[in-house]
C-alpha cells in the first residue's frame, strides 16, 4: 500500500524526522487560506502515487496566497501526466502546501527489505533529486548501502559511517545519524517495505530536513497495521485491483490481451511466462488461490472481463485444495451467467481431473480443453492472432 507524500511527513513529524511546515487540502480556496497562514512564499506540491511530480509540473513555487490558488486551481481534478503515470495520468484530488527551503545541497535516502540478506539495507547518496535512477545506472559507487540488524536496528556507528561518507561533518553528523536511526524505526515499525526522502536537503542554515518522502507499506502486514491501513487513498488504486482484493483474489492487471485465471502465485507465473514464449501478451496476473469457491471464480471471470482488451481467456489450474470437479463446476456457471463471448481454453490437472473434463465436456459450452500448459498458450495465442 502506497502512502501520500503529506501522509508520510505526518508519520515523520511525529517520530521526530525533520519536515517543512505545511498543510494538505483539497480546494483552491483551502490552498489560499493555507498559504497565508505560512506567509510569504510557498510550494504547492501534487499529491498523486507516482515520482517525477517536479517533472510533469505538479510541484509550483509560488510567491503570494493568490498565486497558490491559481496553481490550485490549475492542478485539482485534473490529470498530472509524469514520466511514471503513463500517458492517461493521475488525477490531482490534493495538494500539500508548505514552507520553502533555503538549499544548499541534496542528498538521497531510503530504505528497502533486502530479501536475499532477510534484512533492512540502508541507501544513501551524495547525488539526491529526480534523477537518482540514472545516478544509480550511471554512476552505482555514488549508492552506499547499510543493512539494519532487524533485531539491534541501526548501530550508532553505522550513522556515524554512512555521515562520513556522504560529507557530514559536527553538528550536521550528528543530526543526519538522528533523522537515520528515527526513518530505521519507522520503516520497522510500519512494516515498511519501500522508503524514500528524495531529497534530503542540507540548509544554509546547515539543518537536515526530509523535502520529499515516499513510503510503501507491506500489504501483507495491514491486518496488524490498523492505523495506517486507514489511510489508504482507494482514489489512486485500480477499481479492478480493489473488486479482486475484496473477493480475496490476488489481481493485478497488465497491458496484454490474453485473461489468464490460475490457481497459486507460482503456477500463475509461469503461465505468463508460457503466454510469452509462445509470443503471446498476458492481459493480468489473476491467483484464486488453493480453496477459492464457486463465486469467487466467477468473480475472477468477471474481472477479466471487465478489461476490454482481453481477447482470449487461458484457465490453468492444478486441483489439489481446490478440486477440478468444483472448479469446472464453477467454470461453466460463470460462462453462463457473464455470457462469455471470447474464446475460453481450459487446462485442467490434479484431483478429480476426470469429472472435472467430463463436466466441461458435458456442458455444450464452448470451451477449448487442453492437455498442457504449453498447449493452453498456444491455443489462446493462435486464437488472439486469428481475431
Amino acid at each position: 500500500m502506497l502512502l501520500h507524500e503529506y501522509q508520510t511527513k505526518e508519520i515523520f513529524k511525529k517520530n521526530g524526522i525533520p519536515v517543512p511546515q505545511g498543510e494538505v487540502a483539497s480546494t483552491p480556496d483551502e490552498v489560499y487560506a493555507i498559504a497565508q497562514r505560512l506567509g510569504g512564499p510557498c510550494v504547492v506540491k501534487a499529491q498523486i502515487h507516482a515520482g517525477g511530480r517536479g517533472k510533469g509540473g505538479g510541484i509550483r513555487l509560488v510567491k503570494t496566497a493568490e498565486e497558490a490558488r491559481s496553481a490550485a486551481q490549475d492542478l485539482l481534478g485534473k490529470p498530472l501526466i509524469t514520466p511514471q503515470t503513463g500517458p492517461q495520468g493521475k488525477i490531482v484530488h490534493q495538494l500539500w502546501v508548505e514552507q520553502p527551503s533555503e538549499i544548499e545541497k541534496e542528498y538521497y535516502l531510503g530504505m528497502v527489505m533486502d530479501r536475499a540478506k532477510a534484512c533492512p539495507v540502508v541507501i544513501a547518496s551524495v547525488a539526491g533529486g529526480m534523477d537518482i535512477e540514472e545516478v544509480a545506472s550511471q554512476s552505482p559507487r555514488k549508492i552506499l548501502k547499510e543493512p539494519v540488524d532487524p533485531s539491534m536496528g541501526l548501530g550508532d556507528y553505522q550513522g556515524r559511517k554512512l555521515a562520513e561518507k556522504l560529507g557530514f561533518t559536527g553538528s550536521t553528523a550528528s543530526q543526519f545519524t538522528s533523522i537515520l536511526k528515527a526513518l530505521c524505526k519507522t520503516f520497522q515499525a510500519s512494516d515498511g517495505s519501500l522508503l524514500e526522502v528524495n531529497p534530503l536537503v542540507k540548509t544554509k542554515s546547515g539543518d537536515l530536513v526530509a523535502l520529499d518522502a515516499k513510503f510503501n507499506i507491506d500489504n501483507n502486514a495491514l491486518f496488524r497495521q490498523k492505523e495506517l491501513a486507514a489511510m489508504q487513498d482507494t482514489r489512486e488504486e485500480d477499481p479492478t485491483e480493489l473488486e479482486a482484493n475484496r473477493a480475496g483474489l490476488s489481481y493485478v492487471k497488465l497491458n496484454g490481451n490474453i485473461g489468464c485465471l490460475v490457481n497459486g502465485a507460482g503456477l500463475a507465473m509461469a503461465t505468463m511466462d508460457t503466454i510469452k514464449l509462445y509470443g503471446g501478451e498476458p492481459a493480468n496476473f489473476l491467483d484464486v488461490g488453493g480453496g477459492a469457491s464457486k463465486e469467487q471464480v466467477s468473480q475472477a471471470f468477471q474481472i477479466i472481463l471487465a478489461d476490454p482488451n482481453v481477447s482470449a481467456i487461458f484457465v490453468n489450474i492444478f486441483g489439489g485444495i481446490l478440486k477440478c470437479d468444483v472448479l469446472a463446476q464453477g467454470i461453466v456457471d460463470a460462462v453462463k451467467e457473464a455470457h462469455i463471448q471470447v474464446p475460453l481454453v481450459v487446462r485442467l490437472e490434479g484431483t478429480h481431473v476426470e469429472k472435472g473434463r467430463e463436466i466441461l465436456k458435458s456442458s455444450g459450452l464452448k470451451i477449448e480443453p487442453a492437455e498442457s500448459m504449453a498447449e493452453g498458450a498456444q491455443k489462446a495465442v493462435s486464437f488472439v492472432a486469428k481475431g
